[in-house]
């Protein structure tokens, strides 16, 4: 009966603590919550538009079509942008259409913004690994010889966190070797290219880099 008792009181107690709060939560704070939500959901209905405007961007077969497909996803990323500027996938997203635009060393400087902290904490880690692999892929695309060190440091940062296997660790691999072939490092890139085809026996850019080495 006492153990009946105290609950009631407990339950009672709990319930006026909750109502209280409420009653007298401030307002600016709800305000701020609203704000942030409603500023949440625009931010994710310009990144849905600008990741379908990108698809749609990579698929189409004329040049003409794609870039203007791409420049609209660019337009929807700036709004996101405006919204959430410390969200990191803006910047992915719009590192993808820059460079499908054409326009690589931009497109690295959103990776980097997109990879620099604390913003880069909010990324998954599979989209973080990405996000690495692909500016190691930009690093030398833009310049190879005076980016190499960088993208290694990239790469290596990107096997080391990934924790599955193929896919984009296999391609970081595969770069990985070409870094070292790059710097001169031929036993490096053997090992890199044989990691990459231990993971997926059908990589192409692994097996022909190894005959390519083993001719050399």
């Amino acid at each position: 009966m006492a153990t009946e008792v105290f609950l009631q009181v407990a339950i009672l107690t709990l319930t006026l603590a909750i109502f209280f709060a409420i009653r007298h939560f401030p307002k600016q704070a709800l305000t701020k919550h609203r704000i942030d939500h409603r500023a949440t959901t625009q931010t994710q209905r310009h990144l849905t538009r600008a990741t379908h405007l990108l698809s749609r961007a990579k698929s189409n077969p004329h040049k003409d079509q794609s870039q203007t497909l791409a420049k609209s996803a660019i337009s929807e990323i700036e709004k996101a942008l405006s919204l959430s500027p410390k969200d990191p996938t803006p910047h992915v997203l719009k590192s993808l259409a820059l460079d499908l635009l054409g326009h690589k060393g931009s497109a690295l400087r959103s990776l980097d913004l997109a990879l620099t902290s604390p913003r880069s904490k909010s990324l998954a880690q599979r989209e973080r690994v990405e996000a690495m692999v692909r500016r190691a892929e930009l690093k030398l695309a833009v310049n190879k010889r005076r980016r190499v060190d960088s993208a290694v440091t990239d790469l290596e940062e990107a096997i080391r966190v990934s924790e599955e296997e193929g896919g984009v660790k296999t391609r970081a691999f595969c770069l990985l070797g070409e870094c070292y072939e790059l710097k001169g490092m031929r036993e490096e890139a053997k090992k890199a290219f044989e990691e990459a085809l231990n993971m997926e026996r059908g990589s192409s850019v692994a097996r022909q880099s190894l005959e390519r080495l083993s001719l050399s």
